[in-house]
């Protein structure tokens, strides 16, 4: 099954814009996968996964509003330089 819309509502237009849709949701999953292997973590009890889920949308949010276009690059400048990174969100060391 590709769609579950009705015959009259499916034209190919129709799909290509629904999986156009799907293809922008997959590339920003593919960035917070890649870089912060999201697909692999173990965290799944509570409220942690919804906790862990903005954390890393905060950290990607971050690194673009800095001005990077590589996550993978920013997080490894700024994973183990606190100094570096605190001034992303206006705090001191």
């Amino acid at each position: 099954m590709v769609t579950s819309l009705a015959p009259r509502q499916v034209t190919p237009q129709r799909i290509a814009e629904l999986m156009r849709g799907n293809w922008q949701f997959e590339a920003l999953h593919h960035v917070t996968d890649v870089t912060f292997a999201e697909d692999a973590s173990c965290v799944r009890t509570s409220t942690a996964p919804r906790a862990m889920a903005t954390i890393r949308k905060l950290v990607s949010g971050l690194i673009r509003q800095a001005g990077w276009t590589n996550s993978a690059a920013a997080t490894g400048r700024y994973r183990s330089r606190t100094d570096h990174a605190l001034p992303l969100l206006d705090l001191e060391a």
